[in-house]
């Protein structure tokens, strides 16, 4: 073989070799950049899904929201500031699904200038459009005036409401299980994280309570909200509000009523029914977020047993001279 020929297919070869050394190293090079570009594009997504997680999960209680801790953060979260409205009852070693929202709302016929979401009502052949808005628990209540409440667990159970008159004297009157009802929600009265239980419902008609006094000395309405994560034994559920036995009635407060407290949202009273609450307790119910609208006031147990029923009283006083007593 020439020797000239023979040298030249050893140069091909080895060029030949080089090139696919160099087509390898290229080929790692890329593998390695797609190995890195797919680790950041993981950790990227994870960052988005904690984020997104730490704003859609509905927490109601956080001492951080209260205004008077000593360890509050830079940043608080939307419209959440609370005062202890019972300072006697530590905020210490409140177990976080042992929380009760309550807001009270105060219906006052809409004007084309107002913001919030309105109730409908159908009288005859006209509707009217009346607007929610939140009250204080020290609001003073006048005859006629229409109200609604809405009700929002920290975790999954059954709700009841208890409704009874108080008197001038101290004494209160029968205890009337006014929720649940056939009436209001089909009877419905399991509550959830981030639902609100209305009552009246929306459908309901009306869709409110007219507060009305029964007699001179009628000076509030004592009611009396109970959260249990086991239905209620010993009563069934029906069209009408039922009269309770006051001896029941006094073994739950005994039991599940003692060390309550509640804080109260700061400059919020008087601020209208959102979409958003109004959503949440809807028949199409959508959960509020953690950023979405809290309630007005936070009933809290301190050192609460885990899974053990809540009993909180509030009282909605009429207006007029007479002296008051505390809430608690």
């Amino acid at each position: 073989m020439d020797v000239a020929v023979l040298l030249g297919s050893i140069c091909d070869a080895r060029g030949l070799e080089v090139n696919l050394e160099g087509r390898k190293k290229e080929s790692m090079r890329a593998k390695l950049f797609l190995l890195i570009l797919s680790i950041v594009s993981m950790l990227i997504v994870g960052s988005a899904i904690a984020q997104n997680s730490d704003e859609t999960t509905r927490k109601l209680w956080d001492t951080a929201f209260i205004n008077n801790t000593t360890n509050k953060p830079a940043v608080r979260r939307k419209q959440r500031s609370y005062r202890v409205a019972t300072p006697r009852v530590s905020t210490e070693n409140v177990a976080p699904d042992s929380v009760v929202g309550v807001t009270i709302w105060r219906l006052r016929p809409a004007v084309a200038a107002d913001s919030g979401e309105r109730i409908i009502v159908h009288e005859g052949s006209e509707a009217k459009q009346w607007l929610p808005e939140r009250i204080s628990a020290d609001t003073k209540l006048v005859q006629g005036d229409k109200l609604r409440i809405s009700i929002e667990g920290a975790r999954k159970g059954y709700l009841y409401v208890i409704d009874r008159e108080q008197y001038a004297d101290g004494s209160v009157g029968e205890p009337y299980l006014i929720f649940p009802t056939t009436r209001t929600l089909k009877g419905d009265n399991q509550v959830d994280i981030g639902r609100l239980t209305e009552i009246p419902a929306q459908d309901d008609d009306p869709p409110y309570f007219t507060v009305k006094k029964s007699r001179a000395d009628h000076i509030a309405e004592v009611v009396s909200v109970l959260v249990s994560p086991a239905p209620l034994e010993g009563f069934k559920i029906t069209d009408q509000a039922q009269k309770l036995s006051e001896e029941q009635v006094a073994v739950w407060e005994k039991q599940w009523s003692t060390g309550v407290g509640f804080l109260e949202m700061e400059k919020t009273a008087g601020q209208a029914w959102t979409r958003e609450e109004r959503d949440a307790g809807g028949t199409n119910t959508r959960a509020l977020t953690a950023n979405g609208p809290a309630p007005q006031l936070l009933f809290y147990r301190a050192a609460a047993k885990p899974n053990e029923p809540l009993f909180v009283k509030l009282h909605l006083w009429y207006r007029g001279p007479t002296k008051r007593t505390a809430n608690h």
